[in-house]
């Protein structure tokens, strides 16, 4: 097993979520809500903010990869397209970390051509060093090193999701 240290911890993860729960109810009092979840890191976030929130929060996902191992290829591809409509619907895409910022800018141009009432971006990390394209990110967890980070839903070739905590593994 790899030599794994703690980033985050579960408490500062728990309350970190809670406090951005409290800013989404704030920005949509007594709205429904769409979360769209980016598979498959974003579900263990996702889901842990959406238990936080009193709003009715549906659920609707989309799988995109543009990595291979550690490394991103640059080339974004849809694996998992939705599968209902999102047509007038405030979303809230939910995602696990916003690196290069490439990924997210081609989601969230797909996404306005679905004719949406409101589109916001939730991550759970942020990687502002590694940004190759500038978002407005409405709500961010965690700005982070640049670090490859696994746990809470982060893997490292599907391994690591189920860490309560995020980490990093030392080499």
């Amino acid at each position: 097993m790899e030599n794994i240290k703690i980033l985050i911890n579960e408490a500062r993860l728990e309350n970190r979520i809670e406090e951005l729960a409290r800013e989404i109810e704030k920005d949509y009092k007594e709205k429904d809500i769409l979360f769209l979840g980016v598979l498959k890191g974003s579900a263990v976030f996702m889901v842990e903010l959406a238990k936080k929130i009193k709003n009715n929060v549906e659920f609707e996902f989309i799988e995109i990869s543009s990595y291979k191992g550690t490394e991103s290829t640059n080339e974004i591809k849809i694996n998992k397209d939705l599968t209902n409509s999102i047509k007038g619907k405030d979303v809230i895409i939910v995602e696990d970390i916003i690196d290069t910022g490439r990924t997210l800018d081609f989601l969230v141009k797909y996404l306005k051509s679905k004719e949406v009432n409101s589109l916001k971006i939730a991550t759970l990390l942020s990687k502002p060093s590694r940004r190759v394209i500038e978002l407005n990110v409405d709500y961010i967890g965690f700005r982070i090193d640049d670090l490859f980070v696994i746990g809470y839903g982060l893997d490292y070739d599907q391994k690591y999701r189920n860490l309560p905590y995020i980490g990093y593994i030392e080499n």
